[in-house]
Parts: structure tokens; C-alpha cells; sequence
């Protein structure tokens, strides 16, 4: 019988209409314990699947009154702190005199640890006492280091105000940081959304407690989110200004949105026969974090008969693509069906003979691919020895 990953890499579809409920009952005896094959699956299927689905699980766990409901939630939880850029260690589904009761530690870079509890509601008071107590014996296991460790409690719903009187009274409001899944997912969206990786951790950064007298960190990070959100693809104005550069006039209409870069994912995964996890709007690794990738898409501009495509390339996603054993750069060329899967040990040296854009809030370089006569041409315009330079045999 087929694992739930290997029915979700042949029907992704048919997960989209399923409860967790009935995704569970497709696994094992269909309920979750400690290290038994139901929990090794679900995990494992949780890995693979794209935050919108994500999202629809955990939304599901809390409408959904089902048996382990409490359960699948926690394994969701922890694996959006794993798409945060966290390293995470899942934690008991249940507890007993041996094992300590937490539900994951999320490690931040080596160095900080939050200890996370995930409760479906807040009806009921929870005994910070407890979760304390599962922090203290996780340091003197020395799993954690006391000062740098922290709890962080998620909670299904918005409406929290018991709960967070509750820890605002306690002797434990300086080691408890409280949201609500919605919030996390919504953290998760935003990290989605945002072009350097860098960025997110620096968000990440407010799930640990701090006292916020001060403000000013709080102004330094809306103002770094926001000036990463604006290191978008450059405007039509800015190729127009490359063009004129070249004494060419720009004749193609106004610049609108194309989006096709599932199909182009598609097919850079079925080459490799691995799963890409999105960590920013175009870069991905797989599940181990041994193989990057940046994927990027654009429109044909018409030049008479031939066609050229248009990408920028960015300092932040050089760095990003240099921290993996094995990377790639993907350039989708009007459609799914013209993509290009370019080693990134190839293409670095090549960087240096395109264009570049630089201003005092970003530099970029210009990547042009020409389709002239059935063959696909990088362009090297810095390069005077040739300056195209055919790249048809990346083609996927």
C-alpha cells in the first residue's frame, strides 16, 4: 500500500477536498502516537505539501472536532516553524514520568530555543507552572541553555485575552511569548512573500519576549520588511532606460503580471524527483536543505519575430544560492514549457557581463534571454568577445 507522500506526489488534488481526519485514516491505524507509522507518514506528507494547504490543515483541526484533531495540529504547528527557517525537534504527543511533555523546541541559528506548547483553545487555563517546568528539565538535560530559551504558546484562536492576563500576572511574563495560529500563519505568508531569507529571521525575532519600552527595534524592523517587500522584479520604466541605453525604443505594451511558476516548478521537480519547499517568493530548497534554487518568470516581449525575456538577479539571492552544497537558477521563458535550469557553479561567472541597476536602495543585474530562431541566447553585453551566449541545452 502507498505512503500518503507518494499518493500526494500522484494526486495532489485529491488532498485539497480531504479532511486531516480522513487523511489520517489512509495511514497506519489512522492515530497518532509517539514513533508509530501514522505520525511518520502525516510528518512526512507535511513536509511536502505547498503553506496553503498548511493552512487548510490547521483550520481544519480547529473547526473540526475529531479524535487526535489536537494532535495533527501540533505536528502543523511545528512544521510552520520549520518552513520559518527554524530547526525544529518534535516534541510527545503525550506525556509520562520519563519523557518531558513539550510539543517542539524551534532553534534559531544555533542559538536561541523556544519551547513551544500548541493548544487548540484557551477555554480552559493552562498551567504555566507546567510548561515552565518542561523548560527547566529540558536545560538540565542540557538540551537547551537557560538564557538562551524561551516559551512560546500558540493557541487556536484570536481571542486570547484570559490567557494573556493569565501570563501577564504570572511570575513567568519575561519567558512566555503567546500568539495565535491565524498570526503564524500569517507570519509564514509574509515570509513567502519577501525576496531575502535574511529578513525573516530578523522577524523571527518577535516570537521571542522582549520589553518594548524602547520602540525602536520594532521601527527598524517594519522598515526593513518593508524595503525587502520593495525589491520586487524592477519596473517597465527600467527597461526602458536599459534600452535606451542600446538607442532602441521599447513598442511592447504596458507590463502585466504573469504567474507560471508551479508549471515551472512541476517540471524541476519531476527532473530531480525530489520536493521543492518554498522559503521566499522565488527561492527553494529541498526538505534536507542540501539543494537551492531560484526560479523566475517572465513575459515575452515581442521584437519582431523573435522574443526576449527579462529577469533580474539580486546580490541577497547570490548569498542565499552560495549557502547549499548544490544550486540552481531557473528562468521560466513565457511559459512552463521554455524553462531553463541553469547550474548556479556555471552561471555566477556570468553575472559580471550583464547589465546592472544601481541606486542607493538596491543594485541588481539584468538577466536577458533572446529566442531568436529556435535557439535561446543569454545576454553578455559587458562580454566583447561574445555577447550571446547560447544556453538552449539547459532547456528542461
Amino acid at each position: 500500500m502507498s505512503s500518503i507522500s507518494e499518493l500526494w506526489t500522484k494526486s495532489k488534488e485529491t488532498f485539497a477536498e480531504k479532511t486531516v481526519a480522513q487523511i489520517l485514516s489512509f495511514t497506519g491505524d489512522g492515530k497518532l502516537r509517539d514513533n508509530n507509522q501514522t505520525s511518520a507518514e502525516f510528518r512526512e506528507l507535511l513536509d511536502q505539501v505547498p503553506s496553503l494547504l498548511l493552512k487548510q490543515f490547521a483550520e481544519n483541526c480547529l473547526s473540526e472536532k475529531f479524535t487526535d484533531s489536537g494532535l495533527a495540529l501540533q505536528d502543523v504547528i511545528n512544521q510552520i516553524g520549520i518552513r520559518l527557517g527554524f530547526t525544529v525537534a518534535y516534541g510527545r504527543y503525550r506525556g509520562n514520568q520519563n519523557d518531558i511533555a513539550y510539543d517542539g523546541i524551534w532553534t534559531s541559528g544555533g542559538e536561541h530555543s523556544l519551547v513551544v506548547e500548541v493548544k487548540t483553545t484557551d477555554a480552559y487555563r493552562i498551567n504555566l507552572d507546567t510548561i515552565s517546568g518542561y523548560r527547566t528539565r529540558l536545560f538540565e538535560k542540557g538540551l537547551i541553555s537557560k538564557e538562551g530559551s524561551s516559551i512560546l504558546v500558540v493557541v487556536g484562536r484570536q481571542d486570547t485575552g484570559d490567557l494573556e492576563a493569565q501570563i501577564r500576572g504570572s511570575t513567568h511574563a519575561w519567558d512566555i511569548r503567546l500568539l495565535s495560529t491565524d498570526s503564524l500563519l500569517k507570519l509564514l505568508s509574509l515570509k513567502e512573500t519577501l525576496n531575502d531569507t535574511k529578513t525573516i529571521r530578523q522577524i523571527n525575532e518577535l516570537l521571542k519576549p522582549k520589553e518594548y519600552t524602547r520602540i525602536d527595534k520594532l521601527i527598524d524592523l517594519i522598515f526593513l520588511t518593508t524595503k525587502d517587500l520593495q525589491l520586487d522584479e524592477p519596473e517597465e520604466s527600467e527597461v526602458e532606460e536599459i534600452i535606451k541605453l542600446k538607442k532602441k525604443k521599447l513598442t511592447e505594451p504596458k507590463f502585466t503580471p504573469v504567474n507560471f511558476h508551479e508549471g515551472c516548478l512541476d517540471k524541476i521537480q519531476d527532473k530531480f524527483s525530489i520536493n521543492f519547499i518554498k522559503q521566499s517568493r522565488i527561492s527553494y530548497t529541498n526538505k534536507d536543505k542540501t539543494v537551492a534554487l531560484i526560479c523566475a518568470i517572465s513575459k515575452a516581449h515581442e521584437q519582431g519575430k523573435n522574443k526576449k525575456f527579462w529577469f533580474a538577479f539580486h546580490p541577497h539571492q547570490v548569498q542565499f544560492l552560495k549557502e547549499y552544497p548544490e544550486a540552481y537558477v531557473a528562468y521560466g521563458c513565457g511559459s512552463p514549457e521554455d524553462t531553463f535550469l541553469i547550474p548556479f557553479k556555471n552561471f555566477e561567472p556570468l553575472v559580471n557581463q550583464m547589465w546592472t541597476t544601481e541606486n542607493e536602495d538596491r543594485m541588481y543585474w539584468h538577466v536577458v534571454i533572446h529566442n531568436r530562431e529556435k535557439k535561446f541566447l543569454l545576454q553578455q553585453p559587458k562580454n566583447e568577445k561574445s555577447r550571446l551566449l547560447e544556453i538552449t541545452k539547459y532547456k528542461l
